[in-house]
């Protein structure tokens, strides 16, 4: 017997630097309608970058706190299906099951611990539920977490190519910049650029097939830049230019890079939960736009959360 399709579905998506929440159902033009939104800043992926990460006990507790509270906002909303998922630092961690258990424990629904292939299709596959990309046949999408990167390729807007790789701005600090708090020091910041080269080369995506393709961006880093830019440019949010240059984002790297965390904080449009790995997170995009041969990104706010709410309500 077929199961009927949720009238409203409510994704909440643990992330190792944000938990987040989409509500959303079937528009009047057969797309995804977002009727609620909600973000925190809850890391869990503190220490993913050791051999063998665990999930600390705060982290968890922070992050069981945003979940119970984004649960109770979708029941609110109107939801009549929940679905949970978590992707690098839960899936990394020696401890991911036990806080899986506990998440259902808390709100009666496990977390569904999406691998990184399952994460870059569902990545994609939100992306096509972009109006403003409508129109795209051919193009890349590249999202930056806390503990990943995944890079999708598509070919008339079918996945041509995907890959995730342990490229997330939490993980890259965490290794490679000494003191979170100070300003970061050059040499640091070409470490990271460095080894994510090195990560984009050894993985196999053919990047090759990127130059000329239109590029687009998702995750947190690009929505940052994007909203610092519009900030100053005395726009708010939505009507600021998705289009974030190359030449922009490098010069914002070396001006946060110079910067004391406190003095971080303090940039319109930057949230403070993520001043401390702004500049690794900043390096990581500049050296992926130079190898895929792009001078600019089109920013998007459908990733993931909006994947799994296409798969959920049938969506093409």
């Amino acid at each position: 017997m077929a199961t009927a399709t949720p009238a409203v579905v409510a994704v909440i998506d643990i992330g190792s630097n944000s938990i987040k929440l989409l509500v959303a159902n079937r528009g009047a033009d057969g797309g995804l309608a977002v009727l609620h939104t909600r973000t925190f800043d809850a890391r869990i992926g503190a220490g993913i970058s050791r051999d063998r990460p665990s999930l600390s006990e705060t982290g968890m507790a922070s992050a069981l706190s945003a979940v119970r509270l984004l649960a109770s906002e979708a029941a609110a909303q109107g939801a009549t299906e929940l679905i949970i998922v978590a992707t690098s630092a839960v899936r990394d961690a020696s401890n991911g099951t036990d806080f899986r258990e506990r998440v259902r424990a808390a709100v009666g629904v496990a977390p569904r611990i999406l691998t990184g292939d399952e994460e870059a299709a569902l990545i994609g596959r939100g992306l096509l539920c972009d109006p403003a990309l409508r129109e795209l046949r051919n193009f890349t999408v590249c999202d930056l977490g806390g503990g990943s990167l995944e890079c999708i390729g598509f070919a008339e807007r079918a996945i041509r190519g995907k890959v995730s790789l342990p490229l997330g701005c939490v993980r890259l600090t965490e290794r490679f910049v000494p003191d979170p708090t100070a300003p970061v020091p050059s040499n640091a910041l070409a470490a990271v650029a460095a080894h994510t080269r090195e990560g984009l080369v050894a993985s196999g995506f053919d990047f090759n097939e990127t130059r000329g393709v239109f590029l687009v961006g998702t995750g947190g880093t690009i929505s940052t830049a994007r909203a610092i830019f519009g900030r100053r440019a005395g726009r708010k949010f939505d009507a600021s230019n998705p289009l974030v240059t190359l030449d922009g984002l490098r010069d914002l790297m070396s001006e946060v890079a110079a910067l004391r965390l406190a003095e971080r904080q303090a940039i319109p449009g930057l949230a403070a939960a993520r001043a401390d790995v702004f500049p690794a997170a900043l390096a990581t995009v500049v050296a992926l736009l130079e190898h895929a041969g792009a001078d600019a990104v089109h920013h998007s706010l459908c990733n993931l959360r909006y994947g799994i709410a296409a798969e959920a309500l049938g969506l093409g």
